[in-house]
């Protein structure tokens, strides 16, 4: 079996790490040629050395000197900007992209390596919030894998192989509430970020952490299930398991449902999307159902929760309207992270960027560009509008 030469876009996050960590597992099956991170250069240095890498790319051009000086003694390529981690995921230098960037950033690097014709394993969940339906049909018109890593796209996926897809009835995607989850509504305009990233089980980026308190990243694997499985929105549920321990479920026309269960750790679901069809032969953490007497479920509170009705409702009207709730939400979380607004100003943020942004019903790339910089403009202004 040939090695598989990968480039790891966002390696210096908690995705990243991880699938550094399944790589150093497999020295046998990968090499990593190129790694990407933002900000933090240290970090990406260490791991450029570790793993010897030919190439870099530090997104944030300010720190592309140090970078380079730290990597001045090797042969390493030294990069810096969007353009430079656009070129490396369509480079020959690699066979795989494991796209882990956060937000908006992470849809040109996605539809450069499917022109190139790589294999992606995707953590970057608004390449599809934002352009699924493009996408995913350059994806097939080019024979490109797009092999999910998120815990939930992961188990839906695997509870899939080998059936029929006249025989899916609904897809059911679990979701934890958040760590905002026994909070009642009337308490959530007190919400400081530091309540909001104590994430009852997983462990993530501050990002998405306040994403799966508001349920807007629910709403984003909504949408992402939508174009990575070609399902109807109305056959994709939610319910709240606070557990974490069934990470997505299918249910059939004979009335049955698989659910795939697992520890709330990464590295499963990772694995799989680097190995497939393979399985790691062993567990970094292994999982006993004994552990877990109890597993519950609800519905979700909609009330407290509307992000998630949002996300339907871009989804059905479709276009630019996914991407213009992206980048409301991106700026707003940024803005909350920096103690800039309050918790309940993240929906505000995107309700009124989706109020008054311009429409697009087929875009291009180059649409949603557009869209992303004027929904971002929007929430700046809902923002100062307020006095924030």
């Amino acid at each position: 079996m040939s090695i598989e030469r990968l480039t790891i876009l966002g390696s210096t996050g908690s995705i990243g790490l991880q699938t550094l960590d399944i790589v150093e597992r497999h020295p046998e099956r990968f090499k990593v040629t190129t790694l990407v991170a933002h900000h933090n250069w240290k970090t990406l240095a260490e791991q450029a050395r570790r793993f010897s890498a030919e190439s870099v790319v530090i997104g944030d051009k300010r720190h592309y000197a140090a970078l380079k000086e730290a990597l001045s003694d090797t042969t390493i390529e030294v990069m810096a900007g969007s353009d430079a981690i656009t070129h490396v995921a369509r480079s020959y230098r690699s066979d795989t992209i494991v796209n882990a960037l956060v937000g908006y950033a992470g849809l040109h690097p996605t539809a450069a390596a499917i022109e190139s014709g790589k294999r992606i394993a995707l953590a970057n969940k608004e390449t599809l919030v934002v352009g699924g339906d493009i996408i995913m049909e350059a994806a097939r018109r080019k024979g490109v894998e797009i092999l999910p890593i998120d815990s939930e796209h992961s188990a839906i996926m695997q509870c899939l192989e080998g059936e029929q897809r006249r025989a899916i009835r609904n897809l059911i995607i679990t979701c934890s509430g958040g760590a905002l989850r026994n909070m009642s509504c009337d308490e959530l305009s007190t919400v400081t970020p530091e309540m909001a990233l104590k994430h009852p089980q997983w462990s993530m980026g501050a990002k998405i952490t306040i994403d799966s308190a508001t349920l807007v990243n629910k709403g984003f694997e909504v949408i992402e299930a939508r174009w990575l499985f070609d399902i109807e929105p109305e056959r994709i549920k939610v319910v709240i398991h606070p557990q974490s321990i069934v990470h997505s479920m299918v249910e059939f026309t004979d009335g049955s449902v698989k659910a795939q269960l697992g520890n709330a750790d990464m590295h499963t679901p990772i694995s799989y999307a680097l190995l497939y069809p393979e399985r790691a032969a062993e567990a970094v953490e292994h999982f006993s159902i004994l552990d877990y007497p109890t597993l519950t479920f609800a519905e979700v509170d909609r009330v407290k929760y509307p992000a998630l009705d949002i996300a339907y409702e871009v989804l059905e009207r479709g276009g630019t309207a996914p991407c213009t709730m992206n980048g409301a939400n991106e700026v707003a979380v940024a803005a909350f992270l920096g103690h800039r607004c309050g918790y309940l100003d993240i929906v505000g943020a995107i309700r009124y960027a989706l109020e008054n942004a311009d429409y697009t019903p087929r875009p291009t790339l180059a649409d949603y560009d557009s869209a992303n910089l004027e929904s971002r403009e929007l929430a700046e202004r809902y923002l100062r509008d307020k006095g924030l």
